[in-house]
């Protein structure tokens, strides 16, 4: 009898060019919300004992340093911003309850009243708070994500949502104008990318119709933070953190955060500034005259697909090891670009023209637009771009499942595992295609 070899998916690559992102999508929502606990689905913390998880809390990885070879990061904690990002994804996508979106409110009702700092980052999977970084944006993620669901809650959830939000807004009252750990935890300053999530959070509290109460002090602060972001352009690009940073990770900028700022904040994707900081940001990792060149984007340009990014110039993080070898592509940076392609392309589509001027004219180049290309081949340029992409995530993936990082030369996963941020931003780059 012949006996049946052992199946290996190591030899098996998805035929990218012939998926489209929309039929893969719900393949990654379900492998996202495995990171989602709920009452049936209960988990130990590895590293503090005796901690289980609640309901509603969002894993931002299940990876930790011991998980496999060479891991050096612990991600078993639930990240207010990761959360927020992961929740809105949920409550747009094919949950068959609304239960989930239940426990999420529950679960940030859990850390909010945990006591400790209001803007702690990062907390225990039972709600407790952890020793971590304060950062800003995430009272203003997290109110985006409670008016993303408010429809699909119940009555009670509504309410604790509502407070949520009160709670929220009374502390960003107070904080908007000041500094903050920024997006990548790693520098204290004015955080473009903070001020730009904040400035969406308040419009969108301001336009709000399920019944939030808008404070009066909302649209002061609205055109404060206008004109604080607007202080961040140099000239050449949008500064990440001012004052700049001017230690090891410096120049620090060009910063992928510019671009979050769009995806996730109030930046709007004809900003012309915006376009030229995202023209240098692909550039310096898929122009082979960068110093930051990333090989893999090379290999990569041969089969049609990517290129992929980093979070800045000479990122020494690495997830794999201590030794500060870094500056790898990211799949959150490389979806999030390949949304504002996306989203540009949709607004190309609906007034009939392209943002060209001089600021622009190198990123619109990169996708093969100039002056004489119509509106309609502009978008589809760019919906092609955005494509390109996202099959260059699901290529370098192991079988769909995401890692925070792919190496920069072999294009093979590394750093943790199954990182839910990955997932979120794949899927709401492929809600933007459909839009458009």
């Amino acid at each position: 009898m012949r006996r049946m070899g052992t199946l290996e998916y190591s030899l098996v690559r998805p035929a990218v060019t012939e998926s489209t992102p929309t039929t893969l999508a719900p393949f990654l929502f379900w492998l996202m919300f495995r990171n989602v606990a709920s009452d049936g689905l209960v988990f130990n913390d590895p590293v503090n004992a005796g901690v289980v998880s609640l309901p509603g809390c969002v894993l931002a990885s299940p990876s930790w340093e011991n998980s496999a070879t060479h891991v050096s990061q612990d991600y078993v904690y639930n990240w207010t911003r990761d959360a927020a990002i992961v929740a809105v994804e949920l409550a747009a996508g094919p949950l068959p309850t609304n239960q989930p979106l239940i426990d999420y409110v529950q679960f940030a009702q859990t850390c909010q009243n945990s006591g400790g700092d209001f803007d702690r980052a990062s907390f225990l999977i039972n709600g407790t708070p952890r020793s971590w970084t304060d950062q800003t944006d995430g009272p203003a993620l997290q109110t985006l994500a409670l008016l993303a669901m408010f429809s699909q809650l119940d009555t009670a959830t509504q309410d604790t949502a509502t407070a949520l939000i009160a709670a929220n807004l009374n502390f960003l009252q107070n904080a908007y104008q000041g500094q903050t750990y920024n997006l990548w935890e790693e520098e204290y300053g004015n955080s473009f990318f903070a001020r730009a999530v904040q400035l969406e959070c308040f419009q969108a509290i301001t336009a709000n119709t399920v019944g939030i109460a808008v404070p009066s002090w909302l649209s002061t602060a609205i055109g404060w933070l206008q004109t604080a972001l607007a202080g961040h352009w140099n000239g050449q690009y949008y500064q990440s953190m001012l004052p700049a940073p001017t230690d090891y990770r410096a120049p620090y900028d060009p910063n992928i955060d510019i671009v979050m700022a769009a995806i996730y904040g109030a930046i709007a994707v004809t900003d012309t500034q915006l376009l030229a900081t995202a023209a240098l940001l692909r550039s310096q990792w898929a122009d082979q005259t960068s110093a930051y060149f990333y090989p893999i984007n090379g290999a990569d340009q041969a089969r049609g697909i990517g290129p992929m990014l980093g979070r800045y110039p000479g990122d020494v993080y690495d997830g794999d090891t201590d030794d500060q070898v870094g500056d790898h592509p990211w799949a959150v940076s490389t979806a999030c670009f390949a949304q504002l392609y996306y989203l540009l392309a949709a607004q190309v589509s609906m007034a009939g023209t392209v943002p060209l001027d001089s600021l622009s004219t190198t990123f619109f180049a990169q996708v093969g637009i100039g002056s004489s290309t119509t509106a309609a081949s502009a978008a589809t340029a760019l919906q092609a771009a955005g494509d390109q992409m996202l099959e260059a995530i699901v290529f370098h993936s192991d079988h769909f499942e995401l890692s925070e990082q792919f190496d920069a030369t072999s294009g093979y996963e590394k750093s943790v595992a199954n990182l839910s941020w990955s997932y979120a931003s794949f899927l709401s780059a492929v809600r933007a295609r459909n839009a458009s």
